[in-house]
């Protein structure tokens, strides 16, 4: 059983502005589900010198900013933290091309051929989460998994429909 205080680290809603990111296509859509399923079935997310939690997150673009907007279970807003999309930029283009790879192997490649574009997906992945947990340094605490999901997320984003 959880301790409380796990209970009170945790995401337990994630949503995505629609007028920041539009539809994407069925593979893009899916990503996004499986992220967000994935982040609030096992994550580890807080507020430095906060007691709170557990918490709700929203994802977008304000004036060509990621923003997390980290809210209370009840709505209540806690803290919003902007960030710029510059040191992403290259991990977000690295990642669409290997993606589409990616999705175009699954459909006509070898086995091997599909776990190689995969393992190389991976490790730009892990790339993007580490980033992401140095930019929130200080501002938010999550662990890798959670990092991971949530770089799939801002992924999303650039997938404007």
């Amino acid at each position: 059983m959880a301790s409380e205080a796990q209970e009170r680290s945790r995401l337990v809603a994630v949503t995505l502005d629609e007028a920041s990111i539009g539809r994407g296509n069925p593979d893009q859509e899916h990503e996004r589900a499986i992220a967000i399923y994935d982040i609030i079935e096992a994550n580890h997310f807080a507020l430095p010198n906060y007691e709170g939690g557990p918490y709700a997150l929203r994802i977008s673009l304000v004036e060509k900013k990621l923003c997390f907007e980290v809210t209370a279970q009840d709505g209540a807003h806690l803290v919003s933290h902007h960030l710029s999309l510059t040191p992403f930029r290259k991990a977000i283009r690295d990642y669409e091309l290997i993606c589409d790879s990616y999705y175009q192997a699954i459909r006509s490649a070898s086995p091997a051929q599909i776990e190689a574009i995969d393992m190389g997906r991976r490790g730009l992945h892990n790339e993007a989460a580490e980033l992401l947990m140095k930019r929130l340094d200080g501002k938010l605490i999550l662990d890798f998994d959670t990092a991971r999901r949530i770089f799939t997320l801002i992924f999303a984003l650039h997938w404007k429909g």
